[in-house]
């Protein structure tokens, strides 16, 4: 990894595109409830990231591949960190909805 690729940010496109091919795989958006409501990516789910600690309630294999999102990337940063922490291992973060170039659910 060379200096630049430090400020590069992930394509949400390509994570959502790779969500989609994975069976099994969970389209995780740790924004705010309202957040989500607003507007979201067809087929994930929602657990805010002050919450991220109950994600085994329902991601119970930790096996599981896990793209996290949020509204710029920064939150999603931090629970796919947290995730893997919690022993999560194919956990991405996939960054903001903000790029995302989908139609978003509601």
């Amino acid at each position: 990894m060379g200096f630049f690729d430090f400020f590069r940010r992930p394509d949400i496109n390509a994570g959502v595109e790779k969500f989609r091919s994975i069976p099994g795989a969970v389209l995780l958006d740790v924004r705010e409830d309202a957040e989500f409501r607003g507007g979201h990516i067809p087929g994930s789910i929602n657990i805010p990231i002050d919450r991220i600690g109950t994600v085994k309630e329902k991601i119970k294999d930790r096996e599981t591949h896990i793209f996290t999102y949020c509204l710029g990337g920064h939150r999603s940063g931090q629970a796919a960190r947290a995730l893997k922490a919690m022993g999560y291992q194919n956990t991405v973060c996939i960054g903001g909805v903000t790029r995302y170039k989908g139609e978003l659910e509601r």
